[in-house]
């Protein structure tokens, strides 16, 4: 029995962009995964969850869903926001909740990230797999304006 493909929504809106623009190479050289990033709004925006499943992973700056087929989701804000020990950012939910697709995660302020002098970009990075597992949303190459809740990219089975 093959498994569905897996649909990624946008977590935040903004601009869609590819994974090698992101000015982190961690994430840029796809070290952590294959993905697509976005750059948000400057204004308070809501992070949702991008795939039902279990929140693995809460950090106010990034989170991990895992689905049930296995599947794991990372999505960052921004660029070493990690550093600001949990201001910009306000948890909506808890590690270890069970969430659905388009859920409120944490609410991030953008504003409050560029004045901290850290870049808002948010990478979506699809975990333990590879760029060909992937397929991308045409709106990421043309850098098109995504809604939270726009299919994004795909997970092939």
């Amino acid at each position: 029995m093959t498994l569905p493909n897996l649909v990624v929504l946008a977590p935040v809106p903004g601009r869609a962009a590819e994974i090698g623009v992101v000015p982190d190479q961690t994430f840029a050289q796809e070290l952590v995964g294959p993905g697509a990033a976005i750059v948000p709004p400057a204004a308070v925006v809501d992070a949702i969850a991008p795939i039902s499943g279990k929140l693995l992973k809460v950090f106010p700056h990034a989170y991990v869903i895992v689905a049930p087929s296995g599947v794991g989701v990372l999505v960052h804000l921004g660029i070493d926001t990690v550093q600001l020990k949990g201001e910009g950012f306000t948890l909506r939910a808890q590690q270890g909740d069970t969430v659905a697709a388009g859920d409120v995660i944490v609410s991030y302020d953008v504003p409050a990230i560029v004045a901290a002098g850290r870049d808002p970009i948010v990478p979506v990075i699809i975990l333990e797999r590879k760029a060909a597992d992937i397929t991308l949303a045409d709106v990421i190459a043309s850098g098109a304006e995504v809604a939270a809740g726009d299919t994004f990219l795909t997970v092939n089975r």
